[in-house]
């Protein structure tokens, strides 16, 4: 991933917020590099990421895939069909058009990151305007990292390039398994 971050997608209304998101959804965006992971393969983990069949309680929680375009619409649709046929029930994900996108509060990114002190501090002293951190592929490796995805050896090909220092780089190695 280049990078994530969670926001509002999804209605009409401007400027959604935590506390007044009117018809939007919860969302966390995507930012990729298509030369290292497909669309194809971002549906995957998607739909291994929820259960498909469940509904959804609310349009602030509305489970959904937001397109970009027709291509990403078809493809979604594709694999939304694929999984029904996998489950043998009827998928409630609905597949929708990205209408609009509005970043979440401060307090709401990086969620993860920011219960580890230690890493938080070190991206805090990279990255000291929240919307810097907010935007770092580095700070979005961690996080991840931090929530328990990624191997041992993706850590390893990347750690130096994450800008952390001996005593960070130290304590995200402890903190991945294998």
């Amino acid at each position: 991933m280049i990078r994530t971050r969670v926001g509002y997608a999804g209605g009409r209304m401007d400027g959604p917020d935590y506390r007044n998101i009117g018809d939007h959804t919860e969302v966390v965006q995507v930012d990729y590099d298509p030369e290292r992971i497909t669309y194809s393969q971002l549906l995957d983990i998607f739909w291994k990421s929820h259960r498909p069949s469940g509904r959804s309680w609310s349009r602030q929680y509305m489970k959904a895939v937001f397109y970009h375009d027709e291509h990403q619409r078809r493809m979604a649709l594709a694999s939304k069909t694929a999984v029904g046929q996998k489950i043998g029930r009827t998928v409630k994900t609905e597949v929708v058009p990205l209408l609009s996108f509005t970043l979440a509060e401060d307090y709401h990114q990086k969620y993860i990151l920011k219960r580890h002190d230690e890493l938080k501090n070190e991206m805090l002293r990279i990255y000291p305007h929240p919307l810097d951190l907010v935007n770092s592929t580095a700070a979005t490796r961690l996080n991840g990292y931090a929530g328990g995805y990624g191997s041992r050896d993706q850590l390893l090909r990347e750690i130096e390039s994450l800008g952390l220092s001996a005593r960070g780089k130290k304590v995200l190695n402890e903190s991945v398994q294998k």
